[in-house]
């Protein structure tokens, strides 16, 4: 079976999502690791209610590691064949885009190539589509790459924008599609 290890630094919503779709069937696939780098974070209580091997992994925990190198180590060991980025707020090292050629996936809050780039996450990247006055907008499921969101695109939703639509709402609207986009494109990915 197709393992998946997690990064995540706060809540892992996509996590979340992509571990109800592996457990029921819908994707072959199983969650083996999540690995944090916020000590704080939802995403490894989600884990260890849900039964996955988790981690905090941060250069104040293991102060003598190359805190990358150690995430790769962890990876490997539970032998992970794809990396999901749920809300991870690092930058992924060249080492483990590596590791993983194609196989790092991240989900963007917005159509790439529009409102990516460093700095560009979470309500950052909504304030901009609304500023923008972005007609459209939606989430992009990416591979990663050395460049930030600039991977080649495994799935794109879109929605429309209205000109007198908020930032709220612009972004509960799009919240309302990552999850379901995540799962399609592992289920794209991880063919039965």
């Amino acid at each position: 079976m197709i393992k998946i290890g997690v990064l995540s630094s706060y809540n892992g919503s996509g996590f979340i999502a992509l571990n109800k779709a592996c457990e029921s069937g819908y994707i072959n696939a199983e969650v083996v690791v999540v690995i944090s780098n916020n000590t704080n974070a939802n995403v490894l209580v989600s884990a260890q209610n849900n039964n996955i091997n988790n981690y905090c992994i941060n250069a104040k925990n293991y102060p003598n590691d190359d805190v990358d190198l150690k995430i790769l180590e962890v990876l490997k060991e539970h032998q992970c064949d794809y990396v999901f980025l749920s809300g991870y707020m690092k930058k992924i090292n060249p080492s483990l885009i590596e590791a993983y050629p194609e196989k790092i996936v991240n989900c963007h809050p917005a159509l790439l190539p529009n409102f990516g780039g460093r700095g560009m996450y979470g309500r950052f990247v909504h304030e901009a589509v609304v500023k923008e006055k972005a007609t459209k907008t939606g989430v992009t499921v990416h591979f990663v790459n050395e460049n930030y969101d600039e991977g080649k695109h495994i799935l794109q939703k879109e929605i429309d924008v209205s000109p007198t639509e908020s930032v709220d709402s612009v972004e509960n609207r799009v919240k309302e599609i990552e999850t379901t986009t995540i799962v399609e494109a592992f289920k794209k990915l991880i063919k039965d």
